[in-house]
């Protein structure tokens, strides 16, 4: 009941939010809302101890029949185990506590604020659902949930053209990955004959040797339909290639972007990889192939980051970086390293959000940080959680961080595999990134003198208790979560904890292994991060010309980072272009001129004859009958000539 609790209690909200707004105003709506998170807040960390710490039994919570149709049978139930279980404490806590703040954040806005938490309760019941699915199937409809609210929360200011266009931008490019992913789950279906959990990991055994002839070539099936699903995974989690809706999606509000980026939606893939990790292993192929991708998009969004000046859009590409440390961690299979950093990038990652809001609730919605500055004393409850955020984002001890980013990096070094290097090389250059664009961040925004108008400057104030309240919630998570969880998830007995919701394969040790590293291995994160603030406080605060310069000295290269490598000059080119021809030439050559041409030129034919043969209708007798002489006698013409 507990658990059910936990799931359903924000769809209630949304419901009632939804479509009782009109009638029982926004405060009540937000109630609501807020109401029914907040019980998802308290039952989902109450179900998750029971379940580890309480003798409570993993299984499956039976809700209907969903589908029956011949041979596929689909029911509708809550997986209660372990990996569920922790997911479902972190996202109903997480997403209560930017309910709670949005009703500061949204306070002055004139929309219909019903609506906007209605979506928010909406899109946390969609990722209850996706990290509870106990099958292929109804993990696609919390995956395709998430991916609608979205699209509804990105685009919630309509009256906006850049909103509408980055609303339109995500969905059309995550239906690329979901593309992907629903093949692969008809590709499973068609192997093992279900789409459940329980029977595809019982009978992996049975199918190991199975393969496809391919474009000339033999691939095996598990090697497919995990390449298929983890490119499902790239799109959702915005890895390298399907990132570009990431940085967009900022155009949507504050709390949106924290729900996105910490809680929802980005984590899904993550999640589906670990959910299927039994069928990963047998696939070492794709699990090469995710390592080297989360290695790359580890490096790549990190030195994006270091160039931008919004200062949502530099915590955008944190996340497509620290979403690249996850992947990593997958891909090498330390599977329980990569769900411990998604739970502690969930606290910090909202906090670095939240209070990118709140700065930009003081600054009258000013979001470039070169016209910010000054601000630590003005803001000071924002400033101390923005540190916290900080440094438990550049994995700084006793933070978060440290614990979580840090075991990836070593999980990475200890596979001992090419890939596995490759990883742990971009990691290592992406966490000394990491720390000198958040303090960068930190010092462009708090410190030196105020860059902002005499009108902006006056106007500048700490925000409410109603959204500090949850920074200091937030950064008390960030400062004390990995510490306080590292030894039940990746400790020596982590086995015992995940037990068996997360699966390494036989004879993968790499668990051990983390922790039988030189001493160097687990000094360098640290020791690059601390450089990476060391550059920042040198670029920014001692020789704050200095990156005038370089930017003017290395133009060619900072304008390729600034433009994002020009991956949407690149698409544009390739894709969204190409695309617009064709639709142009086949409405205005298919339809215009040959589908409608031809129905249209027969009916002007027949148009012109009927014209033609009414001016042959005189009214005359004498026409009439001298007509009727005409016609007999070339009858009886035709009669004598061809006898």
């Amino acid at each position: 009941m507990i658990y059910t609790l936990a799931v359903f209690a924000p769809l209630a909200g949304a419901l009632i939010a939804g479509l009782g707004g009109r009638f029982i105003g926004d405060r009540a709506a937000m109630a609501a809302s807020v109401g029914g998170m907040l019980i998802a807040a308290v039952c989902g960390p109450l179900a998750w101890v029971m379940l580890e710490w309480g003798g409570a039994a993993s299984g499956v919570v039976p809700i209907a029949t969903w589908i029956s149709a011949g041979s596929f049978h689909v029911n509708w139930a809550l997986r209660y185990d372990p990996l569920a279980a922790t997911m479902v404490a972190m996202v109903g806590f997480v997403s209560m506590l930017i309910h709670v703040y949005s009703i500061g954040y949204m306070a002055h806005d004139s929309y219909r604020r019903y609506r906007f938490f209605a979506y928010l309760s909406l899109f946390s019941f969609a990722m209850l659902m996706l990290v509870t699915a106990n099958n292929l199937l109804q993990l696609f409809f919390g995956w395709e949930g998430v991916g609608l609210c979205s699209y509804l929360l990105i685009g919630y200011w309509y009256d906006r053209p850049s909103a509408c266009a980055a609303a339109i931008k995500a969905f059309i490019v995550n239906r690329i990955g979901d593309l992907a992913f629903a093949i692969g789950v008809a590709l499973t279906f068609l192997t093992f004959g279900s789409i459940g959990f329980h029977t595809i990991f019982s009978h992996l055994a049975q199918h190991q040797a199975e393969t496809y002839h391919l474009l000339g070539g033999t691939i095996r099936v598990y090697e497919l339909i995990c390449t298929l699903l983890f490119i499902g995974a790239m799109g959702k989690s915005a890895q390298l290639f399907l990132h570009v809706w990431l940085p967009d999606a900022m155009e949507g509000p504050t709390p949106v972007s924290a729900l996105i980026h910490a809680a929802t939606m980005v984590t899904a893939g993550v999640f589906l990889v670990a959910r299927m990790s039994p069928l990963m292993n047998l696939a070492p192929h794709t699990l090469t192939f995710i390592t080297i991708i989360g290695g790359s998009t580890a490096f790549f969004a990190a030195t994006i980051g270091c160039v931008q000046n919004d200062i949502k859009r530099v915590i955008a590409y944190s996340t497509c970086s620290q979403l690249g440390y996850m992947f990593l961690g997958e891909g090498v299979a330390a599977y329980p390293a990569s769900i411990f950093h998604l739970l502690t990038h969930a606290f910090f990652k909202a906090l670095l959000f939240l209070c990118a809001g709140s700065v930009i609730h003081a600054m009258s919605d000013e979001q470039d940080m070169r016209k910010m500055g000054g601000l630590w004393k003005k803001i000071p409850i924002t400033y101390v959680t923005m540190w916290a955020g900080s440094l438990a984002l550049a994995g700084i001890y006793p933070f978060a961080g440290y614990f979580s980013k840090d075991a990836i990096l070593e999980a990475a070094l200890a596979a001992h595999t090419a890939a596995g290097d490759y990883g742990y090389v971009m990691g290592i250059l992406a966490a000394a990134m990491t720390a000198f664009y958040s303090w960068r961040l930190l010092l462009m925004t708090f410190h030196g003198t105020s860059r902002a108008d005499h009108h902006v400057q006056a106007h500048v104030h700490e925000s409410p208790l109603v959204m500090t309240g949850p920074l200091m919630v937030l950064a008390l998570g960030a400062l004390s979560a990995g510490f306080l969880l590292h030894t039940h998830l990746i400790g020596a007995d982590y086995a015992a904890y995940w037990h068996h919701s997360i699966v390494l394969a036989p004879g993968n040790h790499i668990m051990t292994a983390m922790e039988q590293l030189p001493g160097w291995a687990y000094a360098l994160p640290t020791l690059v991060g601390l450089a990476g603030i060391a550059v920042a406080y040198w670029f920014y605060w001692w020789n704050p010309m200095l990156p005038v310069r370089l930017a003017t000295s290395f133009r060619p290269l900072y304008l390729f980072l600034l433009n994002k490598w020009y991956f949407d000059e690149l698409y544009d080119a390739l894709f969204v272009r190409p695309a617009f021809a064709l639709g142009k030439l086949l409405w205005q050559t298919g339809d215009a001129t040959i589908i409608d041409g031809v129905p249209n030129g027969l009916a002007e034919i027949a148009v012109d004859g009927s014209r033609g043969a009414v001016k042959l209708q005189t009214g005359s007798i004498a026409v009439y009958a001298f007509t009727m002489l005409i016609g007999l006698v070339a009858l009886i013409g035709v009669f004598l000539i061809w006898g």
